[in-house]
């Protein structure tokens, strides 16, 4: 038999399975957070670990979800041309000559770009994770550019790589490559990140954070150079000039000065700048052959593609260049092409769309200061009009002591950042970032790289949460602002009663009927006007309150007659 449980002891253990489900939901909350924040820092660094903390945050998300009612979906900006994107490529892999290895790379790799966009997208929802997020990044771009300086100083011979002509260039045997698998990939990397950083520059606010920030944009500048990648260095000159010119001049003074710092220093970069406009470097030969037959692609299919993942093995089709070589191409070494190519012009504009939204998007974000607070004026403030409030405030300020300001360590300083000032910073810098992106897709296509497409798919998502988080802020602006607007409008009790109390008696002047000449109003007449006026406030009187009512009315209504008599004779 089993025991009956009294109610208090049911009370009990429905409190502890609460409190039990409490503590999942923030565990869940928590480790969901953790395991984003690893993906963004292992990407550049361990790109298979970072693969395997996407998967964990995704789990976790999932449960976090499921866990807590307040944890809802939300939806982003740009869920419309994911979701195209999506679709279309996968429908690619039907035309594809190699379907299984489409099947297995699109699966592969469209799986680890949504996933990205769903676990950052949906656990970035405050200002404090924005900078724990941005923070990451930053301290992974520390370890990437430490041990790109530390190639540089202590030598890597690249004469043997396929990364450049050696017969054009055959004093170049140092390009840096860091953690990434070649120097044009970190080079893209790296202007991601100058970016970023120049972004958060500008909104810095602080000579301690420019301090850090222009550091970091120093190294980041001397890395790039170490790099020699042609492209990624004119596009960031391109983006530093341009800002200069249209914002302000101290950065286009600031980027001459580096460029021509860099330019002395290594005559060899300049032979490597100035090869992008002759045809001196094969590579420069090659892509231009590389376009031509890309071109003839998009124009035999021009709706499907040819496949997810499959331009080397339609390349060999359309060589026009290097004629039946053994040398496998992958890309088309420009990223607009590429897409068209594998998985058809509309394909490709549902990305340009997701891509162009989210750059727009980020660079239109205003974030204003919040305004001061002006506390209201009381008895005990100075009266500038008086003369003996002016000799108080005189007397008063002379014996004031100015407290000591304490300075604040740069580093606390650099944790530290007004929401609006961060807010501001991040979406300037993502934008930035994202041209960098489209300026060096025109000469490469770096998303073929793993790490560096799932990069992009976070700095998408990032850009997404952050207009959310924006829409959300200004949302509830204005629900508290409507909310003192009728405190303000609302009127309080007893000061609604004294009014009523004045506008009694001008209501009844009001609506008495006007006299006739010499003739006194009636009190039955004047009784019926002023119960047609007046407002009803109940549908039932009790019988004695209404008598009572009538007699004082026609009690007032014989003194005002007699009156009004009396006034005649």
């Amino acid at each position: 038999m089993s025991k009956n449980i009294s109610p208090e002891m049911e009370m009990v253990k429905a409190k502890r399975r609460e409190a039990s489900r409490a503590k999942w939901r923030g565990r869940f909350a928590k480790w969901s957070w953790n395991f984003v924040l690893a993906e963004a820092f292992l990407l550049a660094l361990h790109p298979p670990a970072a693969t395997a903390a996407l998967l964990i945050a995704t789990v976790l998300t999932v449960l976090h979800f499921r866990t807590d009612d307040d944890f809802k979906f939300r939806q982003l900006p740009f869920d419309v041309p994911v979701a195209l994107f999506v679709f279309l490529s996968g429908v690619s892999i039907m035309v594809s000559p190699d379907k299984g290895f489409s099947f297995y790379n699109w699966y592969n790799l469209v799986g680890v770009y949504v996933l990205t966009y769903f676990v950052v997208g949906q656990n970035v929802r405050s200002v404090r994770q924005v900078k724990e997020l941005l923070l990451v990044i930053g301290m992974a771009a520390v370890f990437v550019l430490l041990y790109g300086f530390y190639q540089f100083i202590f030598g890597i011979d690249i004469s043997a790589m396929k990364w450049v002509d050696g017969d054009a260039f055959p004093e170049l045997r140092k390009r840096v490559f860091s953690t990434w698998e070649n120097p044009n990939i970190l080079a893209g990397y790296l202007d991601i990140i100058i970016c970023l950083a120049f972004g958060l520059f500008i909104k810095a606010g602080t000579k301690q954070k420019r301090i850090v920030l222009g550091v970091l944009l120093a190294a980041g500048a001397a890395c790039l150079a170490m790099t020699y990648a042609r492209g990624a260095c004119l596009v960031i000159a391109v983006i530093f000039a341009v800002y200069g010119m249209l914002k302000d001049w101290r950065v286009l003074a600031a980027c001459v000065g580096v460029a021509v710092l860099l330019l002395v220093a290594d005559p060899v970069l300049y032979e490597r700048l100035t090869s992008v406009f002759t045809k001196v470097d094969t590579s420069s030969e090659m892509r231009l052959a590389f376009w031509e037959s890309t071109v003839a692609m998009i124009q035999d299919h021009p709706f499907l593609g040819i496949g997810w993942g499959a331009y080397w093995m339609v390349y060999p089709e359309y060589d026009f260049y290097l004629q039946g070589a053994d040398i496998r191409i992958v890309h088309a070494h420009n990223m607009y092409l590429n897409y068209a190519a594998e998985i058809g012009v509309p394909g490709m504009l549902a990305f340009m769309w997701l891509f162009f939204g989210s750059l727009f998007t980020a660079l239109r974000q205003k974030f204003a200061a919040p305004q001061p607070v002006i506390p209201a004026p009381t008895p005990f403030d100075y009266n500038e009009d008086a003369a003996a409030d002016v000799e108080l405030k005189k007397v008063a300020d002379s014996v004031q002591v100015e407290e000591e300001k304490t300075e604040t360590p740069i580093w606390q300083d650099f944790i530290e950042w007004p929401d609006w000032r961060l807010l501001a910073g991040a979406s300037a810098g993502l934008g930035l970032a994202l041209i960098s992106i489209a300026l060096n897709g025109l000469t490469d296509h770096l998303l073929f790289n793993i790490p560096s497409s799932m990069f992009l798919w976070l700095m998408l998502a990032f850009i997404a949460a952050v207009a959310e988080l924006k829409r959300e802020k200004d949302a509830e602006g204005a629900a508290e602002a409507e909310k003192e607007a009728d405190a303000t409008r609302e009127v309080p009790a007893f000061l609604e009663t004294e009014l009523k109390a004045e506008e009694l008696p001008k209501v009844q002047s009001e609506v008495q009927p006007e006299e006739q000449e010499g003739e006194p109003v009636s009190a039955e007449k004047e009784t019926e006007t002023e119960a047609e006026a007046a407002p009803e406030e109940s549908t039932e009187t009790d019988g004695a309150e209404a008598e009572e009512i009538i007699e004082k009315e026609e009690a007032g209504t014989d003194e005002k007659s007699d009156n009004h008599i009396k006034g005649d004779h």
